[in-house]
């Protein structure tokens, strides 16, 4: 059962954007709704007049109108958005110019600095400036090997400003994660920084950077942004050239390309951790608009807010965090390890920044509980109204340290998408209640369902997640995939005309959802699938246990799990605690989730983006080579699992 854990008041409520949206749509369309449920089923009933009205609300900037909001709704893929509309990404995020806070980058070598909104357009000037100069244009890849820095976000922005494509990894990839990635796409420029910073060391990037533009001839140029130290050595890089070297100071406009909405804006990847990643690209509009939607709305974004997100480029919520400059909100950068120098360095930030809206991993606030961090204890977050988690499912446990070390009256709002969308299908509400374990609600727009094995959407029953009507930030294609099967088998073979999506919910009566694990990684004993998340959940709560990851093993005709446990310092796994942990997954999840092993091993192994990799164990405990090891954060872990005797019995 469900434990409540915060309402908001009537006060915060009623000057909510989204109680202020719900009113709009009221009085436009002559509807008498109160509540988010009654929004949300309206908004996926009337499709083409939700986001005409959201389009509106949003104040999305275009120099040309729509015809249509939506045309061919009924097809998925192949409905369109906004049609004949123009309009630029950048130019949407840079419509401020003034003397207000724009960014805030926090290093881990403790180097603070801050841009303005007016400064912020200078910098995009000059780059985009030097950009056009070297020829870049409409449709032209531009990438980011780069921090989480304030140059990360002008390059970017830059880039876009022009038409160009941009994509991003993080500097703690491998050469052979970035040649996978870049290398299926070409691009011309790439925007880099000498190194970057992790646990108080510095580390230097210069050599692979070297060895990535030798194996990419179509990067022209690389711009290099000193960052551990103040002249890097750069004569090893072909076409090198410092960022300063590379800006056009004389640059005091920008000249925005007007495009359609369904142009392409960013290449997102998978994690490749089966074979070469899926180059996923999505629209300029699509992503704007979709975003915009979850900030203002779900996260109730305003110009008075500061919004922090842990966050590398790597990761999509770079991408959702840094659309926050199209409100006009102070966005706070970080690099670094996020327990360096102590485990609660971040909240330390927080409290300096006045940071309204944290963001974080379903990871990360494990870490801190396990760390006995206190923040609400430590430091003021008296500013502080709203924490978001997601990367995966937030335990009971986890929700319910949130209210009890952090701060008791704020939204948590636990959220699910993925890059594929680049944005969420269940997020954060508002004017809504949090409940243990349940993400608030499925996002305006997005017709959400749990399906069953034939197709019925159930509730209060674990099932796929679906959308069965399109959305306008779907891919419009994967890079390669010339005859568009890849995408199409990636999404739509399981249900046709059904966005299938690879996780396993339960969509409760009250509309919120509940994260069961990847689809893909879901357990089979006895022929009923179960989700993994529920015995995580178990798990989080035994502080005698650090990580673990759980995966199905083909036996005797079936399928049984094993459960890898990585144990805390100061414990080792007994016999007693195996009974323990039967016992209590047993009471709390089915019979069926208990495990018929449970493994003691060194290391959990994750993707770059804190992922846990079970479809990677599972493949190791089978005896199949992992194909891509440079996806994974750290990919020794691995090597345990392809030879645990135990398993052979």
């Amino acid at each position: 059962m469900a434990k409540l854990l915060w309402q908001p008041s009537e006060q915060r409520i009623r000057s909510s954007n989204m109680y202020r949206f719900l009113t709009r749509v009221n009085d436009t369309y002559s509807t008498r709704m109160t509540d988010y449920p009654e929004l949300w089923q309206w908004s996926v009933d009337n499709l083409e007049a939700f986001w005409s009205i959201a389009w509106d609300f949003l104040d999305i900037k275009a120099s040309r109108p729509y015809t249509k909001a939506v045309d061919h709704p009924e097809q998925m893929p192949g409905a369109r958005f906004f049609t004949d509309s123009r309009l630029n990404f950048a130019e949407n995020l840079l419509r401020y110019k003034d003397d207000r806070t724009a960014l805030i980058f926090h290093g881990e070598d403790r180097v603070r600095r801050e841009l303005t909104y007016a400064g912020l357009f200078d910098q995009v000037a000059q780059v985009a400036s030097a950009l056009k100069k070297q020829g870049i244009q409409k449709g032209d890849r531009v990438v980011g090997f780069i921090p989480n820095m304030p140059e990360s976000v002008v390059a970017m922005l830059a880039a876009t400003s022009l038409g160009a494509v941009w994509s991003s990894c993080s500097p703690d990839f491998g050469i052979k994660g970035v040649l996978d990635r870049f290398g299926q796409t070409r691009p011309r420029v790439l925007f880099t920084a000498d190194g970057y910073f992790f646990k108080g060391k510095p580390h230097d990037s210069l050599e692979k950077i070297a060895g990535i533009v030798k194996e990419i001839p179509s990067i022209e140029t690389t711009v290099v942004i000193p960052y551990v130290s103040d002249r890097p050595d750069i004569g090893e890089i072909p076409g090198a050239i410092r960022l300063d070297d590379f800006k056009d100071p004389g640059a005091v406009d920008i000249d925005f390309e007007q495009m359609e909405f369904d142009d392409p804006l960013y290449i997102m990847y998978s994690s490749g951790t089966t074979g070469l990643p899926k180059c996923m690209v999505q629209s300029i509009g699509g992503v704007l608009l979709h975003q915009k939607k979850e900030l203002v709305l779900h996260t109730d974004l305003t110009r008075e807010d500061t919004i922090f997100y842990f966050t590398t480029c790597g990761w999509m919520m770079w991408n959702w965090l840094v659309s926050s400059l199209s409100v006009g909100a102070g966005v706070v950068l970080f690099d670094g390890n996020p327990f360096h120098p102590e485990p609660d360095a971040l909240w330390q930030m927080a409290e300096q920044e006045k940071i309204t809206v944290f963001g974080t991993s379903a990871g990360y606030i494990e870490a801190l509980k396990n760390a006995g961090v206190q923040p609400g204890k430590s430091f003021d977050l008296s500013r502080l109204k709203s924490v978001l988690s997601t990367g995966s499912p937030l335990s009971d446990d986890n929700f319910e340290y949130v209210y009890k070390a952090i701060k008791t009256d704020l939204q948590l709002a636990s959220i699910s998408g993925g890059s594929d969308l680049n944005g969420c299908f269940a997020l954060g509400n508002p004017m809504g209640s949090v409940y243990t374990g349940e993400l608030q609600c499925r996002g305006l727009g997005m017709k959400v369902y749990a399906y069953d094995e034939t197709g019925t959407a159930v509730t209060d029953e674990q099932g796929e997640l679906v959308c069965t009507a399109p959305f306008p930030s779907m891919p419009i294609f994967f890079w390669g995939d010339d005859d568009g099967s890849r995408y199409h088998s990636a999404y739509f073979d399981r249900f046709p005309g059904v966005w299938t999506h690879g996780d396993f919910v339960v969509v409760t009566r009250r509309g919120g959802v509940i994260m069961l694990g990847r689809s893909d990684a879901t357990l089979n004993p006895g022929g009923v699938r179960i989700g993994t998340a529920e015995i995580y959940r178990r798990l989080d709560a035994m502080a005698e246990i650090e990580d673990s990851v759980v995966v199905g093993q083909p036996w005797n005709g079936d399928v049984r799990v094993i459960l890898f446990v990585k144990m805390a310092d100061g414990f080792d796994l007994d016999d007693a605690l195996r009974d323990r942990i039967k016992n209590d997954i047993r009471a709390n999840a089915s019979p069926r989730h208990v495990p018929a092993k449970i493994i003691q091993c060194p290391d959990i192994p994750y993707t770059l983006n804190m992922k846990k990799v079970e479809l990677a164990v599972k493949q190791m405990i089978q005896g199949k080579a992992v194909k891509n090891r440079d996806a994974l954060k750290n990919p020794e872990a691995l090597d345990f699992f392809g030879s645990v005797e135990a398993l052979d019995t």
